[in-house]
């Protein structure tokens, strides 16, 4: 029996026999055991706490051909198959991520970035395909498609990058049964923007009576570049003002306009890497009037503050949004708690730490973005389950289940249940690391959140019931990832 470390039980109070559970999970504590005829390439993962959105139980996993068979207490171990003691452990799914970048002039690809992803306990990541030189969108998808069937070890999901929405609105219609990918993005801080507003607005429409989400970047080009002008004017160019060239008002004026978007024409949209008190308020008011709109913030803004823009370090924080204050930071920290932020998700992008702290940086030139895969659920686990802020239910649908949801994964994808992927994280709720530079998988090479202090980290994975992660190695090969097709958008 393969044995993971067995720490001391501070998970929480066992539910009495009388305790009501979801009806889901007492359905799966219920299910009968499948015939042991089926077996093939088994796995039995008992003594866990299984953790869902829905609720947490003691149980074991039964693990058969890349899928959940059983859920139940006490399940044997069938003959040939591999055990594994989860005693003290959390079993949680895979972490869905639907917000990375790969590729390009960045330092990762889909075998870095899921070696990455993987070793942080995510099993499912994404790219966007922008179509170029006259390409379709599904054109622009097969070429991304060739690359994950060489590379990506990860799952992966694509989105179409719309950036001509004249020619793009008619595809819309039959992207999904060409690609079998369900989103889009667009991106309110183009300078063409304004002009193609009409093309902007029939796109979102087609792809929402497609099923098809649409992601939103929410900023506002000509208040940016109003904003860019007058620091300029006054020489103060250099990054310690970026936070000020992208002014809070941006983002909220791009978000007022995404949101009256959708409601003129019905789409759903979903906002992504909100960053402010706001922008997401705004969001909020949306939901309570019944809208499909919903919301993604990611792991910078929960962490830092623009303060950090005051030191020598300051390159390695610019992102787009950057930096807010901190009443955005404990709004954000509300809303991951209270369900009105839907989805943690990275905006992963690998630049070294040279290319981050390049002096000739400035607020209209500038290398934006941050490795985040690996670390993003061991740093909102310690900062958020531990220190009280958000329960271990809130930390499985802000980082798996809503995002499988939304982007139309679920209940392949998101959840523990039978007949889902195996895609399964053992979870240490006890364990406490520092996070150092030389254990990064990325290409990048090292952390923003070098020497902080972590407690919870994931010490197996397994991707579709195979282990891919295991005592600090990746096991799975390039090419062994797929490219999954998904159906229409569902509301978490």
């Amino acid at each position: 029996m393969t044995r993971l470390p067995s720490l001391p039980n501070r998970i929480g109070t066992v539910p009495s026999p009388g305790m009501a559970l979801p009806t889901l999970l007492a359905g799966l504590l219920a299910a009968e055991p499948f015939a042991p005829d089926l077996a093939a390439q088994e796995i039995l993962i008992s003594g866990g706490t299984v953790v869902t959105s829905e609720g947490r139980f003691d149980a074991d996993v039964r693990v058969r051909d890349g899928t959940i068979v059983e859920i139940g207490i006490g399940l044997a171990t069938g003959a040939g198959a591999r055990a594994i003691d989860a005693t003290g452990l959390l079993v949680m799914p895979g972490g869905v991520d639907p917000h990375v970048h790969l590729g390009g002039s960045t330092r990762d690809d889909y075998r870095t970035g899921s070696q990455a992803a993987l070793a942080g306990g995510i099993t499912t990541i994404s790219n966007f395909a922008f179509p170029s030189g006259g390409r379709t969108l599904a054109q622009a998808l097969e070429r991304e498609a060739a690359l994950i069937r060489e590379q990506a070890i990860a799952d992966v999901i694509l989105h179409a990058g719309i950036n001509d929405p004249a020619s793009q609105e008619g595809q819309m219609a039959t992207l999904a049964a060409e690609t079998g990918q369900t989103s889009t993005k667009i991106f309110m801080v183009r300078s063409v923007f304004d002009a193609e507003v009409p093309d902007y607005m029939a796109t979102m429409d087609a792809a929402g009576r497609a099923g098809i989400l649409t992601m939103v970047h929410c900023e506002d080009g000509p208040i940016l570049a109003h904003a860019v002008a007058e620091l300029t004017a006054a020489g103060r160019t250099s990054l310690e003002y970026f936070p000020d060239s992208r002014p809070v008002v941006a983002e909220v004026v791009a978000t007022q306009r995404a949101v009256a978007m959708a409601e003129a024409n019905g789409a759903p949209i979903y906002a992504v890497h909100v960053s402010s008190e706001g922008a997401l308020r705004v969001l909020q008011d949306a939901r309570n009037r019944g809208l499909s709109v919903f919301v993604e913030t990611r792991p910078i803004y929960l962490h830092f503050t623009r303060e950090r823009f005051e030191g020598p370090d300051r390159g390695l924080y610019v992102g787009q949004p950057p930096l807010r204050e901190q009443r955005d930071q404990d709004a954000l920290w509300a809303g991951i708690a209270s369900g009105s932020v839907d989805v943690l998700a990275t905006d992963h992008v690998a630049y070294r730490r040279d290319e981050k702290m390049d002096p000739s940086q400035t607020i209209s030139r500038h290398r934006a973005g941050l490795s985040n895969l690996q670390v993003v659920r061991p740093m909102l686990y310690s900062e958020g389950v531990v220190q009280g802020r958000i329960s271990e239910e809130r930390f499985v649908a802000v980082t798996s289940t809503n995002a499988a949801k939304l982007f139309g994964l679920y209940p392949r994808k998101g959840t523990i249940a039978v007949g889902s992927d195996a895609d399964i994280v053992l979870w240490d709720p006890d364990e406490t690391r520092t996070i150092r530079d030389e254990d990064m998988f990325s290409g990048a090479g090292f952390s923003v959140y070098s020497g902080w202090e972590v407690t919870g980290w994931p010490v197996m994975t397994l991707r579709r019931g195979e282990v891919v992660y295991e005592d600090g190695e990746i096991l799975a090969g390039a090419g062994s990832g797929e490219l999954l097709r998904r159906g229409r958008w569902q509301a978490p």
